[in-house]
């Protein structure tokens, strides 16, 4: 009998799959000859033993239950070729099994999801994060490749589908978009897949200034205009948000005029002194914004 074996089993072999093994050969006759073959014990293997035309006999390796490469990628079982003679002699060979890698794992990422904030102010090209993922396969099934599962999310954002690294593509703007929800998939080699989420929320800078948009406002004003006269309304408009789109209203100078606050960011153009156009004829009064949320 030859003194080794080798076969190779993938992991996704069903239990009852049969081997064939090399037969021993024994010149004796009768009982002295070859009669029997063993297995040592293994929970994963049995033998059993057939019988040819001839009467001469071989061996079957039996799988009993199925085997995981990422827990034993090889196993080493010893076979025994018996006689019934007196002395009884006996023969071993050592029988390797490999255990081939089946597509049986799919990805796994690191998080379900990923949350990241941005302000909107940062530069095109600026890596947003890294993703990543595993695959407890072997070979060309743990190879894993990264995608956009939605076209639209391309314009944003670049991915590398050998890194997981998601890279700005153009500038963000959060009085347009506050926040993204990208899905992205992950795929090996074998084709099975796993998914995640990557939430990005852009954080809002002070990169507007206050607008002040007059509702009303008279071409004229007469120089015996009583105290207190509404003269204009105004309203006060910033595009940022939060502490940066909060805004103060004030008039600046010596002029004969005040603001009343009317509701949310809207005022009112009082008069608040005498008008007195010889002081400054042919000239009008002006209004004068100052800072960044000033009028």
């Amino acid at each position: 009998m030859s003194s080794s074996f080798d076969t190779t089993d993938s992991s996704s072999t069903k239990s009852g799959a049969r081997f064939i093994l090399g037969s021993a050969y024994d010149a004796d006759i009768g009982t002295n000859s070859l009669q029997n073959y063993q297995l040592s014990a293994d929970d994963h293997f049995s033998l059993v033993i057939k019988e040819k035309l001839d009467g001469s006999k071989y061996p079957e390796l039996v799988l009993m239950t199925p085997l995981d490469r990422e827990e034993q990628k090889s196993y080493h079982l010893t076979l025994t070729a018996l006689d019934f003679g007196d002395p009884p002699l006996s023969s071993t060979a050592q029988i390797q099994v490999l255990v081939t890698d089946a597509n049986d794992n799919p990805p796994v990422f690191s998080q379900e999801l990923y949350r990241v904030e941005l302000p909107e102010n940062v530069l095109p090209g600026t890596t947003v994060l890294r993703v990543m993922a595993t695959d407890q396969d072997d070979g060309v099934n743990a190879e894993i490749t990264f995608s956009f599962t939605e076209a639209g999310q391309v314009t944003q954002f670049d991915l590398n589908s050998n890194t997981g690294e998601i890279i700005i593509l153009n500038t963000l703007d959060f009085e347009k978009v506050k926040e993204y929800s990208i899905v992205l998939e992950a795929k090996d080699g074998g084709g099975m897949i796993a998914q995640c989420t990557v939430e990005i929320e852009v954080l809002d800078i002070n990169d507007n200034a206050p607008e002040v948009i007059f509702q009303s406002l008279p071409d004229f004003i007469m120089e015996d205009t009583k105290l207190g006269t509404h003269i204009a309304l105004l309203k006060i408009r910033d595009k940022d948000s939060g502490h940066n789109g909060e805004v103060i209203c004030k008039l600046e100078g010596d002029v004969p005029f005040k603001i009343l606050a009317s509701s949310r960011n809207t005022y009112k153009l009082v008069t608040d002194g005498v008008l007195d156009r010889e002081r400054t004829p042919g000239s009008p009064y002006s209004q004068e914004k100052s800072g960044t949320s000033l009028f």
